[in-house]
């Protein structure tokens, strides 16, 4: 049985990011880590705005078992970052619509707005080049990102965003700050 507590943070997180346009109908994931190898990530099948315990797939790191098979398609990305940054507490993969299309024609965000210079400062955009295996190599390479970069936020070229953090609140202010400053430097351009 999961912390009641923990669903409900998760649950009201997935709603509001998935009300925010963050996650669309089977888009997405999110997790949180519940002991060393082990953690919770939504299903393949759950509409991010409304997730249930049942919804939710308990993973053990150490041990493939048919679970695996029922939990969404990014396990392996989160898996990997619980594995390997252990201040890691929750993980998503969201697809905010104005900071992924920004990826598509910039290398880096530099915030102008208030909130995105002093909360984020500049977010490389990072370039999977090759998109036919990048399902295959995300997992390593985005990893390998964060032990690289000191960032707990990662915008990938025309993928989205995967966001880290030991607080679910902060995880989803932070992308919700790269989403408004995309949106406001999109906005500024038609000026």
């Amino acid at each position: 049985m999961i912390d009641k507590h923990l669903i409900a943070d998760i649950k009201h997180i997935s709603l509001s990011l998935f009300n925010k346009n963050f996650f669309s109908v089977y888009h997405g994931s999110i997790s949180a880590r519940l002991g060393t190898s082990t953690f919770v990530i939504n299903s393949q099948d759950t509409i991010l705005d409304e997730l249930t315990e049942e919804s939710l797939v308990k993973l053990d790191c150490q041990k493939r078992d048919y679970r695996w098979s029922l939990a969404n398609s990014d396990a392996h990305i989160h898996e990997l970052i619980y594995k390997t940054i252990p201040n890691a507490k929750y993980v998503s993969y969201t697809m905010p619509p104005y900071a992924t299309a920004f990826s598509l024609k910039h290398g880096k965000v530099s915030p102008q707005d208030y909130y995105g210079k002093k909360v984020l400062g500049d977010v490389i955009v990072y370039d999977p080049k090759n998109i036919d295996d990048w399902i295959d190599r995300a997992p390593h390479e985005i990893h390998q990102f964060f032990q690289k970069n000191d960032t707990h936020l990662l915008l990938i070229k025309g993928f989205g965003v995967i966001c880290y953090d030991r607080d679910i609140i902060e995880m989803a202010k932070k992308i919700s700050i790269l989403e408004n400053s995309c949106r406001i430097l999109a906005l500024s351009a038609t000026l």
